[in-house]
């Protein structure tokens, strides 16, 4: 028998098993796997749709990432400022959902300024870490100076620090960049004189918190503009000048239940405002 009659003999030995199988498989059985197909597909189709989302709004995370760059130490790199926006960005583009009302670049620029604040607070965290160990380094050259009487070496210190010196000019380096060695006073041995010591500032003072407090600022002001003109008056007199109601009245020629009932509408309207722009709270901030 010649090898293609072999063959043609094989194939129609098993298309009758092939077409037995086919016949055992259950109508629940095709409903999965048609389902678990559609499935497939939906998945395919987000993720598509995802990675259009991110590439579309690449700009709306380096034009994010300039403005709070601008009011950050000159340590801090855009850079890293950038990459953690490009997070921020592929988790909104990640959790998205169309239904709900809110443009992309709505919803996306409070996910990327969240991912960006989130990486200034670990930096300030970090920051905690190298002045601990800028006074530890100061503490050991006393220390060291005394001892010998005279300038340690950077192989002493290092030793005394418990660190080697590869490791003690890469922590010069990290103080250098934070900017906690430019006011350093450099004693020398015959000197008593200290460094003046290194005082963290306030949580509130912290460049991830007078950011956040500027947008606040920024998007209450934008949203004061819809208010009509005797709306955004009594705004003003209450919070800025802290007048009260009826101080309010008097100016504005009007009783103080009447004063009361614009500032609360003006805030209701101010909440709409801001609730259109996708600001649900100021905890976004």
């Amino acid at each position: 028998m010649s090898t293609a009659a072999t063959i043609a003999m094989r194939i129609s030995e098993i298309g009758p098993a092939v077409h037995k199988n086919r016949s055992r498989i259950s109508p629940a059985s095709r409903k999965r796997t048609k389902l678990a197909a559609v499935e497939t597909a939906a998945k395919i189709i987000d993720v598509s749709r995802r990675d259009a989302l991110i590439v579309e709004h690449l700009q709306l995370v380096t034009a994010i990432a300039v403005r709070v760059h601008e009011t950050l130490p000159v340590h801090v790199e855009l850079d890293d400022l950038i990459h953690a926006g490009v997070m921020g960005l592929f988790d909104a583009a990640t959790k998205y959902e169309e239904d709900k009302m809110v443009a992309f670049p709505a919803y996306a620029k409070h996910r990327i300024k969240g991912a960006i604040l989130d990486s200034l607070r670990q930096l300030d965290c970090a920051s905690r870490d190298l002045r601990r160990r800028h006074r530890q380094m100061e503490v050991a050259v006393q220390e060291l100076t005394k001892r010998f009487n005279r300038t340690p070496f950077p192989a002493e210190i290092a030793a005394e620090m418990g660190l080697t010196v590869n490791r003690w000019r890469t922590l010069m380096i990290d103080l250098g960049n934070l900017g906690l060695l430019s006011a350093q006073n450099h004693a020398t041995p015959d000197s008593e004189e200290r460094p003046a010591p290194e005082i963290p500032c306030k949580r509130d003072q912290h460049p991830d918190q007078v950011f956040a407090r500027g947008e606040l600022r920024s998007k209450l002001s934008t949203a004061m503009k819809s208010l009509p003109r005797r709306y955004q008056e009594v705004v003003t007199l209450y919070y800025d000048r802290d007048m009260t109601m009826k101080e309010i009245g008097t100016v504005l020629g009007v009783n103080e239940s009447r004063v009361s009932q614009i500032h609360k509408s003006a805030l209701s309207r101010m909440q709409s405002a801001l609730t259109s722009s996708g600001i649900e709270s100021s905890m976004v901030f």
